[in-house]
């Protein structure tokens, strides 16, 4: 009778599980240009097409309910079937639709191709999430999931800053905006089915004793598999749990302002007024500070819930929330240069898209690693339900008044209302 592989040495299996996390990680870097480069099409897409901001917001809003919808089964498929395979189908699939959408004719074909591209974007989160939560233990995971979320954030600097080349330093039309950028999630998606393993098994490694407890849970994994466990199950087990439903609220408001930020923000600064003013750097090199800030914050925010607050995810949640509304509504009443604008405009992101680091770490915390994948797409789901709500409302008000600074004090609102629901996590 033959024995497994012997446990890995220490040093030897933190080589691996990194190895993973940055396979993931520069996966997950190139996977916002293919939805977080609409708000930079949209001025091109109104003069083009004479579509409404309400129209655009409510076009945006379907790829958001698209991309909650695919949350919610893809999570569970991750669980199923490993996040290895479906994280590469996902770019392949949103690079290819993104190409279809930049040649729509109309409101109709827009959405059509936006609309699935959310589906096909929604392969990524939780498919990379499932991998990470087989490699790195539950005491890591707030600085794990961290990295994995200052990644995310780094991806909407690329965003923004490839969206920008495109309409500001080759004055392409909009459509280029939907097929440049993409070419470099395609890559990112190739190279993670190349590097990454879904777990120590797969890979036909062992942890070593210290990550014991991984061990454990991988073997009710496949235990559980064996039984024959069903994604009804899964899903039952995980919605009857109340943390996830206060979880995904709370998350369902953070996620409505930041996609306020990252889809509106690049609207306002193409408005009139800061076409007009004489800054002395593009406007749209000044919204770039928004994403930065976004990526330090995820970044820092994982690494003090594991540190400062003992795997506590719902203090620095609350805290990053309130200090988020408090960056908003400076933006909006502050009497700010350009300077102090880039300087609040980077603090304004920093505090408002970090604790997603929390909140993806609090999954696996709440569901257990076996259903890592359900939890985080149950969770991602509410967050694209709240913030696929808000759009259309947003591109509305900005149509009936004109003013795009708006959306700075309707983040602060959702800040605030996230910090309070926040408050019943308690984990």
């Amino acid at each position: 009778m033959t024995e497994g592989p012997q446990p890995l040495a220490e040093k030897e299996y933190s080589r691996l599980k990194w190895r993973m996390l940055l396979a993931a990680m520069f996966c997950y870097f190139f996977f916002y240009t293919g939805r977080q480069t609409f708000g930079f099409a949209i001025p091109g897409i109104e003069e083009d097409l004479g579509l409404s901001k309400a129209t655009l917001g409510a076009i945006s809003g379907i790829l958001l309910w698209s991309y909650a919808a695919g949350q919610m089964i893809n999570g569970n498929l991750a669980d199923k079937w490993g996040g290895r395979r479906m994280m590469t189908a996902g770019a392949i699939l949103s690079t290819i639709l993104n190409w279809f959408t930049s040649f729509a004719t109309g409101a109709n074909s827009l959405a059509v191709g936006w609309g699935a591209n959310g589906y096909a974007q929604s392969l990524g989160w939780p498919s990379g999430g499932r991998v990470i939560s087989n490699w790195w233990s539950h005491n890591e995971r707030g600085r794990s999931f961290g990295f994995y979320t200052f990644a995310a954030g780094m991806a909407s600097v690329l965003a923004f800053v490839t969206s920008t080349i495109v309409v500001d330093t080759l004055d392409l039309d909009w459509q280029w905006i939907f097929r440049v950028p993409v070419l470099l999630m395609l890559v990112g998606g190739v190279t993670f089915y190349l590097v990454a393993r879904d777990s120590p098994a797969k890979a036909g490694v062992r942890p070593p004793p210290s990550h014991a407890r991984g061990e454990q849970e991988e073997a009710t994994d496949l235990a559980a598999a064996g039984k024959g466990e069903s994604s009804f199950q899964r899903y039952k087990a995980v919605l009857r749990n109340p943390k996830i439903w206060s979880a995904g609220i709370a998350i369902g408001f953070q996620n409505t302002a930041r996609y306020g930020l990252l889809i509106w923000v690049p609207v306002y600064f193409l408005g009139e007024d800061w076409k007009d003013a004489d800054t002395g750097i593009s406007p749209l090199w000044i919204s770039v500070a928004l994403p930065v800030g976004m990526a330090v914050g995820a970044l820092v925010n994982g690494q003090i819930s594991d540190r400062l607050f003992g795997a506590r995810r719902d203090r620095p949640i609350i805290l990053f929330m309130v200090l988020g509304a408090v960056m908003a509504m400076t933006m909006y009443t502050a009497p700010l240069s350009t300077t102090t604008g880039i300087v609040v405009l980077f603090f304004t992101g920093f505090f408002v898209y970090g604790p997603q680091s929390s909140f993806w770490a609090l999954c696996p915390d709440i569901a257990g690693n076996r259903m890592a994948g359900t939890a985080t797409g149950a969770v991602n789901c509410f967050a694209y339900l709240f913030a696929g709500a808000a759009e259309p409302l947003i591109g509305g008000l900005m149509d009936s008044t004109g003013n795009t600074s708006l959306i700075f004090p309707i983040v602060a609102g959702a800040c605030a209302c996230s910090a309070l629901v926040a408050l019943t996590i308690r984990r």
